[in-house]
C-alpha cells in the first residue's frame, strides 16, 4: 500500500483532501501532518515538505504574488530580493494561516488572480508606491523597456489613491525605455534628485566611422557618465576595444566620468559632486 509521501510525490508533490482521504483515513493524514512527512499548504491542500515559494505562499493565503516578489518573477531588477515574498489579497479579507509573508490589500483582476501574480504595470506601479525612488525608477525604466508604455504608465500612477501614489506619480514621470541597466537608472535618479538637468540615456556619439552610445550623456557639455557594473573584461582584445573606445570618445571632445556600482549605490554625495564640477568646469567652447 502506497504511503500518503508516495502519493503525493505521484500525483506531482500537491494533493487535495479529497485525494488523500481516499488512499488513508483523515486520522493517518493528519498524523503525516503533525510528523512533517506531509505539509498543509491550504485549506485543502496539501504537498510533500518543500522549500517554500512565492507561489506557495499565495496559494495559502489565497492571494496573488505582487510588489518586490512579482518584479523578480516578471525578472524586473531590484538591489536585493525580499526577505519574504509579498502577497496581495482581497480588501477586508482576513488572513488565513500560512508561511511568514508581507501581506497587502488591494483589489486585483480575474486574470491576476489565476495566474497567481499581478500584471506587469500593476506590479511597476506598486513597487513605485514603496521602494526608494531611485531604485522604484529602475524598475519602472525596465517595465517600459519590456512591454509597458509610458501613457499606460502615467494613467495608472494617475488613477492610483493612497500612500505612495504621489512618489509613484513622481516616477512615472521621469521614466524611460532608453535605460539599459539598473546601475544606469540609479545613477539618473541621483542627477534627477539632486537637480542636475541636460543629461540623456544612450545618446549616440559620431566621429567619423566611431559610432558608440554612452549611458548618459550632455550633449551640450559634452560629458558622458558610464555606470560600471562587476562585469569585466574577459580578454586582452576585449580590454583593448574598450580602450579604443574611451580614447574616441575624449579624442570627440567629450569628458568621460565612470562609476562603479559601490559608487553610485553607497557614495551618491561624491558622485554628484563630481558631475557638478565636470559640467561647471566645461570650457565655453562645448557649450
Amino acid at each position: 500500500m502506497e504511503t500518503l509521501a508516495e502519493v503525493l510525490d505521484r500525483l506531482g508533490g500537491r494533493a487535495t483532501f479529497a485525494q488523500l482521504t481516499r488512499i488513508a483515513p483523515k486520522r493517518k493524514l493528519a498524523a503525516a501532518v503533525e510528523a512533517g512527512e506531509v505539509e498543509r499548504l491550504a485549506r485543502g491542500v496539501y504537498r510533500l515538505p518543500l522549500p517554500s515559494t512565492d507561489h506557495d505562499a499565495a496559494v495559502a493565503y489565497d492571494g496573488v504574488v505582487s510588489h518586490l516578489s512579482a518584479a523578480l518573477a516578471w525578472g524586473l531588477p531590484l538591489s536585493t530580493a525580499p526577505k519574504k515574498p509579498h502577497i496581495t489579497l482581497p480588501k477586508k479579507r482576513r488572513p488565513r494561516p500560512g508561511p511568514p509573508a508581507v501581506l497587502h490589500w488591494a483589489s486585483t483582476t480575474a486574470q491576476e488572480r489565476s495566474a497567481r501574480r499581478t500584471s506587469m504595470l500593476r506590479t511597476v506601479t506598486d513597487c513605485a508606491r514603496i521602494l526608494p525612488f531611485g531604485e522604484a525608477l529602475a524598475v519602472a525604466d525596465a517595465g517600459l523597456s519590456r512591454e509597458l508604455t509610458h501613457r499606460e504608465l502615467i494613467a495608472a500612477t494617475t488613477a492610483m489613491r493612497g500612500a505612495g501614489c504621489t512618489m509613484a506619480r513622481e516616477v512615472a514621470a521621469v521614466a524611460t525605455r532608453g535605460g539599459e541597466s539598473f546601475l544606469e537608472s540609479m545613477l539618473r535618479a541621483l542627477l534627477i534628485q539632486n537637480g542636475i538637468e541636460g543629461f540623456e540615456p544612450q545618446v549616440l556619439v559620431e566621429r567619423g566611422w566611431f559610432r558608440a552610445r554612452v549611458d548618459l550623456g550632455h550633449r551640450p557639455a559634452k560629458v558622458a557618465l558610464e555606470a560600471e557594473g562587476y562585469e569585466f573584461h574577459g580578454s586582452s582584445k576585449d580590454f583593448a576595444a574598450d580602450c579604443r573606445r574611451y580614447d574616441e570618445l575624449v579624442a570627440a571632445g567629450w569628458l568621460v566620468l565612470r562609476f562603479t556600482y559601490h559608487q553610485v549605490m553607497f557614495e551618491p554625495d561624491w558622485v554628484v559632486a563630481m558631475v557638478r564640477e565636470a559640467v561647471g568646469r566645461v570650457p565655453n567652447d562645448r557649450t
